[in-house]
């Protein structure tokens, strides 16, 4: 498995996104630990998932809880998987989804996440979401108090825009080592958050890479050059997908969420597919 950077931290070029496992459609258990468990056994080193990665209101942290049993009961070292969660999002149990970017909450819901993961500090954890109502720097401020803590051992935010961006280094420094934006073949408008970690060296990982879940498996047919080049190299469009993200640039890793051992088998697989220049030029003009 090739492998990036995550801070100081060798992570798999492709990570695991839980979230599919724990909400609307979510797997029953065992499909679940097995998803887990072929992502593991494929190489993945990077796994993603958020408190707010659950269904009702009455099982706040599942995703967590899921990903803290897959590493529990897999035959391999866990010691060597990096688990990213995050916090302020919130899943009233509606189906909609709020921010609660308070420092009083994001302390509260980092030793939520600390208790379910069943460590004494998160490899990575990052803001999920700005709160409107809350000033920037007070959210990202607690990241410091966490790092200080011992509470994480890396911090980054997630659904951040340049400015943020800029402000979040301000803060945590060299410390910030990440960015979790939405980016994929329909959905580029973070593509300057994407090159602005590229130059200052950050993780930018594309939560959704493919689309989303209710979009991923028509993304060949939604978006014919993929659907070419997939063609070509006798692949999957999803797999074309993932090759042409991690060829903007090396700080990218895309976090893929599936909910089947076969779709995340199949995303493994795209760190190995070499996309000619030529063909990245087109898959870039595509979105233009």
């Amino acid at each position: 498995m090739q492998t990036r950077h995550i801070g100081d931290t060798p992570v798999s070029a492709i990570g695991l996104g839980g979230m599919p496992l724990s909400i609307e459609g979510r797997p029953d258990r065992e499909r679940a630990l097995a998803t887990i468990h072929a992502a593991l056994d494929a190489g993945i080193t990077l796994i993603d998932t958020a408190d707010a990665y659950h269904l009702t209101a009455t099982d706040v942290g599942h995703n967590e809880t899921l990903v803290a049993e897959g590493l529990r009961t897999w035959g391999g070292d866990a010691s060597t998987v990096l688990v990213a969660t995050k916090g302020g999002h919130l899943r009233p149990g509606d189906g909609t989804w709020t921010q609660d970017g308070s420092p009083a909450h994001l302390r509260e819901a980092v030793e939520g996440s600390l208790r379910r993961l069943g460590v004494e500090a998160i490899g990575l954890y990052q803001f999920h979401r700005p709160d409107p109502r809350v000033p920037y720097a007070d959210s990202v401020g607690v990241l410091v108090e966490l790092l200080d803590a011992g509470k994480i051992r890396m911090a980054g935010i997630s659904n951040a825009n340049p400015a943020q961006i800029h402000e979040a280094r301000e803060i945590l420094g060299r410390r910030l080592v990440s960015v979790q934006n939405q980016y994929s073949p329909a959905f580029r408008s973070s593509q300057p958050e994407l090159d602005l970690c590229a130059e200052l060296g950050i993780a930018f990982l594309p939560w959704s890479p493919l689309g989303g879940i209710s979009n991923a498996a028509a993304l060949g047919s939604a978006h014919g050059v993929f659907a070419d080049v997939a063609a070509a190299h006798d692949v999957s469009p999803q797999q074309v997908a993932l090759a042409w993200e991690l060829a903007q640039a090396p700080v990218v890793i895309p976090i893929p969420g599936s909910s089947r051992p076969e779709t995340i088998l199949d995303s493994v697989r795209a760190v190995d597919l070499l996309l000619a220049p030529e063909e990245i030029t087109a898959l870039d003009a595509a979105g233009a």
